[in-house]
Order: C-alpha cells, then sequence, then structure tokens
C-alpha cells in the first residue's frame, strides 16, 4: 500500500495522536475515511461512464490501459515474442582481438 510498511504507520499514528490529540483523532479519522470512500466512488463512476462513452468494444477497458507507459510495454512486449530469435541478425559485426574497426570517412 503506496511502500508504507508497519514501522512508518506506526509513526504516522504516533504522530497523529501527538499533533491532534486522542480526542480529535476519532473525527479525523472518520472524515478521512468519508473523503477516500467519495473519492473511490468518483473514480469508479468516471470509469463507468468513460466505458458507456466508448461503447461495448471497450467495456473491458481499465484505467490502467490508458497509462502511456503500460500501453508501450505491452505492445513492445507483444513485438519481442513475436520476433523469432533466430530470424533476427545482430546489428553490428564481431571483431576479433586486435582487428580494428572500420572507418566510415562519411561518418566522422
Amino acid at each position: 500500500m503506496f511502500g508504507i510498511g508497519l514501522p512508518e504507520l506506526v509513526v504516522i499514528a504516533f504522530v497523529a495522536v501527538v499533533v491532534f490529540g486522542p480526542d480529535r483523532l476519532p473525527e479525523y479519522a472518520r472524515q478521512a475515511g468519508r473523503f477516500v470512500r467519495q473519492l473511490r466512488n468518483l473514480a469508479q463512476s468516471a470509469q463507468s461512464q468513460l466505458r458507456d462513452e466508448l461503447g461495448p468494444e471497450y467495456a473491458d477497458l481499465k484505467l490502467s490501459d490508458l497509462d502511456p507507459r503500460q500501453a508501450i510495454r505491452k505492445h513492445i512486449i507483444e513485438a519481442m515474442d513475436d520476433l523469432d530469435a533466430a530470424e533476427v541478425a545482430p546489428p553490428y559485426q564481431v571483431l576479433r582481438h586486435g582487428e580494428r574497426p572500420p572507418y566510415d570517412a562519411e561518418a566522422t
């Protein structure tokens, strides 16, 4: 959960008790819970509205599918799976020990 472990939660709880006091802390916790619930409901309604607007062909759409990093990663993995290792030749030539690389006058 957000990369927070048990020691961090204990420190956060201790700071919350010190800052807010033990008598006001339950009310703030209830307000935070309501806020998180409203935020989750808002995200779910936005996601369902997006699915409705896009139509039935996007019924299984997830919001993580809209992340460009995920989309690129998915397409790269699919492309790598399609390639056969025997079909791909390395784009370089291997030099023997002591052999000098070729000189290209146009590249320099």
